[in-house]
């Protein structure tokens, strides 16, 4: 529901919600008769009481790599559209996503000034011919695949070490979790 461009599906934030008891509930799970396939859904508004589903009380921000916010927002049925939850406010839950984004980007590596100005230059020199000299912008972005292909082969080689790179290190330094992390740094050192 929820996503930045830099971390995508690692950090994929929603409106999480809780049950009277305080337990966050699993997917529910809608048969739609016949077939071997059964829809299981974990949207906040599924959770309603209806065909079964359990009732939840309160909502909080929720990320895709398991962080749950820690502030609870009381979750009113009756101010909830039931063909139309979305325009519900859920900017309590998205504003304690927001502040999570922001403590991983402030964990995760930064980039030199220098080179994060120039990225920003490539950037948008490299859009500016897109409409009017596409052929080029093409060429121009193959170019910058090459290197940043040679770039990331040796940067993943330079972590290697007798006992492997410390994982944990390298996905909060990435912003992401630790099996993509390795995942990334496995695709570029095959990439050489």
């Amino acid at each position: 529901m929820w996503e930045t461009e830099e971390f995508g599906d690692e950090h994929e934030g929603r409106p999480g919600v809780l049950l009277a008891d305080g337990t966050e509930p699993g997917p529910v799970y809608f048969d739609a008769g016949s077939g071997p396939t059964v829809h299981q859904s974990t949207d906040w508004y599924v959770c309603d009481g209806t065909l079964g589903a359990p009732v939840a009380t309160e909502m909080r921000g929720a990320c895709s790599c398991g962080w749950r916010g820690t502030p609870r927002y009381p979750l009113d049925w009756e101010g909830v559209e039931r063909r139309n939850p979305y325009p519900f406010d859920t900017s309590g839950p998205e504003a304690d996503w927001d502040a999570h984004i922001t403590d991983v980007q402030a964990r995760a590596v930064p980039l030199p000034v220098d080179l994060a100005a120039l990225l920003d230059q490539v950037e948008t020199r490299l859009t500016a011919p897109a409409a009017d000299q596409p052929l080029a912008a093409i060429r121009a972005a193959a170019t910058l695949e090459r290197m940043t292909r040679r770039a990331a082969a040796a940067a993943a080689y330079s972590l290697d070490t007798v006992d492997g790179p410390d994982w944990d290190g390298v996905a909060m330094a990435l912003g992401v979790g630790r099996r993509t992390a390795r995942s990334r740094l496995t695709r570029y050192a095959l990439r050489r």
